[in-house]
C-alpha cells in the first residue's frame, strides 16, 4: 500500500486548508484511511478516520468542529479540511491505513501504512 499526502504548505491564522491522502496498491476492499499529526516535541495526534466506502468518519474530539474527514472512494482518496486554523495547527501531517471500514480506530498501532506526511505552518 502506498500513500500520498499532499496539500500542506505555509498559512495565517484563521484561514482553510484541505489535505489529500490518495491510496494506491493492495489497499484491499475493506479498509480505513487515518489522518494523524506530530508537532515539534509533542506526541503524534490522532484527527480523523475514514471508513472507505462506508460514508463513516470518526473524528478526534479535540478537533472536531473545525476538521472533517471527507472521501471520494471513486479515487481511493480521503481528504481532512481543516477550518480556523492556529498557529497551534502546525505539525506534520499524516495520513495512514488500516483496521477497517467498520472500524474506525485512533490508535496508531493499528494503522500498518503510512504516507510520508506534509508539513503545514500556521502563522500569527
Amino acid at each position: 500500500v502506498q500513500l500520498q499526502a499532499s496539500g500542506g504548505g505555509l498559512v495565517q491564522a484563521g484561514m482553510s486548508l484541505k489535505l489529500s491522502c490518495a491510496a494506491s496498491g493492495r489497499t484491499g476492499s475493506s479498509y480505513a484511511l487515518g489522518w494523524f499529526r506530530r508537532a515539534p516535541g509533542k506526541e503524534r495526534e490522532f484527527l480523523g478516520a475514514v471508513g472507505m466506502g462506508t460514508g463513516r468518519t470518526y473524528m478526534a474530539d479535540s478537533v472536531k468542529g473545525r476538521f472533517a474527514c471527507a472521501q471520494d472512494n471513486n479515487k481511493n482518496t480521503v481528504y481532512l479540511q481543516m477550518n480556523n486554523l492556529k498557529p497551534e495547527d502546525t505539525a506534520v501531517y499524516y495520513c495512514a491505513h488500516g483496521g477497517t471500514s467498520r472500524y474506525l480506530t485512533s490508535d496508531p498501532g493499528l494503522y500498518r501504512y503510512w504516507g510520508q506526511g506534509t508539513q503545514l505552518t500556521v502563522s500569527s
